[in-house]
């Protein structure tokens, strides 16, 4: 359970807010309500952070402190009092906690500080794993344009890989010492994801005890990934271009401004140049973004690499749980290569984990692979260096805005699971599906019908694609 951050609070309503707070910004967490229960959760998993209230019941927070740091003395603390005393400060410090939040606390507070802690998220890779020549052939061209300071975008499709290619131009780059750092704008609600770039300082808003860092100043000397950039509210867009523009950034409630060295990388799903015929997109930001543009192709346009990245994903699920290897037999190569995998690797990463789920000692054969909705392919793999309209038409094509009522109408897969959360999931999925259908498509009247965003409805769309659900990007 490695980058999960374990909550420790007694007050259910404040816990269950620290938790989707956490969770809508793609921070995996788990709950605990006693510092007791946490004793036993930490035994039973791995936390890379700890966040805990001091007042609680029989074991305050001080105490489970002065536990974690006897047992566990490299594991970050992060302390939450409601009274923000100097001695309560002081004595969690002393103990060893790395900062502590004074209640209450804005949102923005939390994720900073967690982001600032959290350890960064270990690589599972040396860089992406490739045999397709399309794939070869983009590889060579993103180890070239690491070798210079230019902005890159990276296009595709959900689940394609993009913030692995992205991770590997940092890597070939001179820049590959100092921090990445990812950061997620369509995950991060829209009223805290500037704090979380720019940071604040001290005053800046309820619960800003002390100055913090954002994103941008956590990458000084690095990388920062500005992941699903297009997601962003076009009021940030335009500070975002300026702090590009200027390479220097001001925090919220400060009056002066910190220089930055920092290289940027950026990632969509989404045709930008639609995005910006839609007013969805800043023009100006485009082109200072739209430096060197890298288009990292649906799983299906690559088979190549379907094979290979199977196989690496066995190899990796099977050394985290520390079991012999298991190989594919040719029937089960023939089913996966068989597939149009609309949910790209993260869809093939869930098949390969039910396979070693269903495989019968270490042969993996066709019986082992389930793959919902399987679709017999129809994408073939078109050359890197195709001409302008065509990677237009092919663009236009996968990031259609409309979605056909046949489409929307389409089965869902049935969960993996019994499970109340994934029925309740399902429900939600149909009911987008069917809303999807009344409005002929149209995004802007789907979000107002269900009272959501278009930007919270496309997050929900990337979501259901990524578990198989057959829909345009």
């Amino acid at each position: 359970m490695s980058n999960t951050i374990l909550v420790v609070e007694d007050d259910a309503g404040l816990r269950e807010a620290l938790i989707d707070t956490l969770e809508m910004s793609g921070i995996a967490c788990v709950a605990a309500e006693s510092a007791e229960q946490a004793m036993v959760l930490l035994k039973k998993y791995e936390f890379s952070l700890v966040v805990s209230d001091v007042q609680m019941g029989a074991m305050s927070g001080l105490d489970l402190l002065r536990s974690i740091k006897l047992n566990y003395p490299e594991l970050p603390v992060l302390m939450m009092t409601a009274y923000a005393t100097i001695d309560d400060a002081v004595e969690a410090m002393r103990l060893g906690a790395i900062d502590y939040m004074a209640k209450p606390f804005a949102p923005e507070v939390l994720l900073n500080m967690v982001s600032r802690y959290l350890p960064e998220k270990p690589k599972e890779t040396d860089g992406p794993i490739v045999a397709d020549p399309s794939s070869i052939q983009l590889l060579e061209l993103a180890s070239k344009v690491a070798r210079s300071d230019a902005s890159v975008m990276v296009l595709g499709p959900s689940g394609s890989g993009k913030e692995v290619l992205a991770r590997y131009i940092h890597d070939k780059s001179s820049r590959c010492d100092a921090p990445f750092v990812a950061i997620n704008c369509a995950a991060i609600p829209e009223n805290m994801l500037e704090a979380t770039l720019f940071g604040y300082e001290k005053g800046a808003f309820t619960g800003a005890i002390q100055a913090c860092p954002g994103k941008f100043e956590q990458a000084q000397g690095g990388t920062i990934l500005l992941d699903e950039i297009t997601e962003m509210d076009l009021g940030l867009q335009a500070k975002l271009l300026r702090v590009l523009q200027e390479r220097e950034v001001e925090r919220l409630g400060a009056r002066k401004t910190i220089s930055l060295d920092v290289r940027v990388l950026a990632t969509s799903n989404r045709d930008l140049k639609e995005a910006v015929a839609e007013n969805q997109f800043r023009e100006d930001l485009y082109y200072r973004l739209n430096v060197f543009p890298l288009m990292w192709r649906p799983l299906c346009e690559r088979p190549g690499d379907i094979i290979v990245l199977a196989k690496h994903l066995i190899e990796r699920h099977l050394a985290k749980s520390k079991e012999p290897l298991a190989k594919l037999d040719a029937s089960a190569e023939q089913k996966l290569l068989s597939h149009a995998w609309p949910g790209n690797v993260r869809e093939l990463d869930n098949v390969i984990q039910r396979a070693l789920i269903l495989r019968t000692g270490n042969i993996i054969s066709e019986h082992a692979i389930f793959i919902e909705n399987l679709m017999d392919t129809q994408c073939l793999p078109k050359p890197l260096d195709a001409p302008a309209d065509q990677t237009q038409s092919q663009s236009s094509a996968y990031y259609d805005d409309k979605i056909t009522p046949s489409e929307a109408s389409a089965p869902l897969p049935s969960p993996d699971t019994g499970s109340y959360k994934d029925e309740l999931k399902d429900k939600e999925h149909k009911i987008i599906l069917e809303t999807l259908a009344r409005c002929q498509g149209k995004r802007k009247d789907v979000a107002q019908t269900l009272g959501i965003s278009p930007r919270t409805l496309r997050y929900k769309l990337a979501q259901m694609r990524d578990l198989g659900i057959s829909l345009p990007a």
